[in-house]
């Protein structure tokens, strides 16, 4: 690096730049000293500006902190933190412990979504970006512009009016949002966040069931689609009347995941096979079909008035147990997608690693693992994934370093 390009840039505004970075990647300035061989009180002044940063320095720190060069003597400046876009949207928790985890808990959402970033500039693979223009929803009821955007989202992706228990799948690989499932409060449900550099990042709980994850994936999808410069922290039970945004997310997800048109179709296919004699484990058998809640299915096709308006309410104050009725119906459990990182992130990190762009240490930190289960994780990505020009994951016994060039055509989402 040019010593003339790094004196063109302000001490103060670099060690800003710096100091940024450092607490992202949730190191101390004294983690910055030993990595660098120099005293505390160094690191202080270089953030500071009262020191210039010399260029090996930078490029050592640049290295630490997963960020390029480019972004401490560029002109623009770094990305925005989370938790300054989420100021007024982070809800009040019951506890500081709480809100300790939750503050947190989106300092290590923005430290991901960072990282995958920086991944795909190592690669030269950026995330390909299919959003489409923010719906307006101005003047329309919550309901039926959530049916609207569902709809036209369905057709965009080509997705059908069937089930879609891939959603993060979709998401990920086909709009080109960064999903991250991470452990926040039981009461917090996601976090959803927009930034320019980054793209549509979303957090669901991973300490909630996988049916409340995809439904708090859905919801915030809705949001990016129709407020989509709105930070937001989700809360369990915070729709509310007075929250438009809230209803037009919940209802969107309801659309999304049960389409009218299909859900219809299936629900009178079940009445005939049933000989108009629906019970309870049919409706579960409808559920687990969706993969989503009994009780949300149950409401749903309350609103189509395929039951009885209140059936949910009565069978619920009578005690009904849907695990008991799943358990009559001998339904299969479901897979559940654990994840914490998205699959393209995995293997950007594991090709960087394996053309020598990552140390084993730097791929431990990326994959949030030891450097045992790291290497592990490679040697089963290199078996068992490939990624395709345009972004896309597929199975494949093709090993890392070769690609596939030349696919154009979106992978299939079984």
């Amino acid at each position: 690096m040019q010593r003339q390009l790094l004196d063109s840039i302000p001490p103060p505004v670099i060690g800003r730049r710096l100091q940024e970075a450092r607490k992202a990647r949730g190191l101390t300035q004294q983690d910055v000293a030993d990595s660098l061989e120099i005293a505390r009180t160094t690191v202080t002044a270089l953030e500071k500006g009262e020191r210039r940063t010399r260029p090996d320095e930078l490029i050592k720190m640049a290295r630490m902190f997963g960020r390029p060069v480019g972004d401490f003597v560029g002109r623009k400046d770094p990305i925005p933190g989370f938790s300054e876009q989420l100021r007024g949207a982070v809800p009040n928790l019951d506890s500081q412990k709480a809100q300790d985890e939750l503050r947190q808990a989106i300092e290590l959402f923005q430290r991901l979504c960072e990282d995958g970033l920086h991944l795909e500039s190592l690669n030269e693979m950026p995330l390909v970006r299919s959003y489409p223009p923010q719906y307006r929803t101005d003047g329309i009821s919550p309901e039926v512009a959530a049916e609207d955007v569902a709809s036209a989202e369905r057709h965009r992706l080509a997705l059908g009016d069937g089930p879609l228990p891939n959603l993060r799948d979709v998401l990920e690989n086909d709009v080109g949002i960064r999903v991250f499932s991470i452990e926040l409060p039981l009461p917090v449900e996601g976090i959803f966040v927009y930034t320019d550099e980054l793209g549509g990042c979303i957090a669901v709980n991973a300490r909630h069931p996988w049916t409340r994850r995809r439904w708090t994936l859905a919801q915030e999808y809705g949001r990016f689609l129709t407020d989509r410069f709105r930070s937001e922290v989700s809360m369990l039970g915070g729709v509310g009347p007075s929250r438009r945004r809230d209803r037009i997310a919940d209802a969107f997800a309801r659309c999304l995941l049960m389409p009218a048109s299909g859900l219809r179709r299936r629900f009178n296919e079940l009445y005939r096979a049933a000989r108009g004699k629906i019970t309870a484990a049919e409706i579960c058998r409808l559920a687990h079909h969706y993969s989503v809640p009994v009780e949300t299915m149950m409401l749903r096709l309350e609103e189509f008035r395929l039951l009885p308006a209140g059936t949910w309410g009565r069978l619920r104050d009578a005690g009904y147990e849907t695990r008991e009725a799943q358990g009559q119906s001998s339904l299969p459990p479901r897979p559940d997608d654990e994840r914490t990182l998205p699959l393209r992130y995995q293997y950007l990190a594991a090709l960087a690693y394996e053309e020598g762009k990552l140390t084993e240490g730097e791929l431990a930190r990326y994959l949030r693992v030891d450097r045992v289960a790291a290497r592990r994780l490679v040697q089963e990505l290199s078996r068992s994934s490939l990624l395709q020009d345009e972004g896309q994951v597929t199975p494949s016994s093709i090993e890392l370093k070769s690609r596939v060039v030349g696919a154009k055509e979106p992978l299939p989402h079984s």
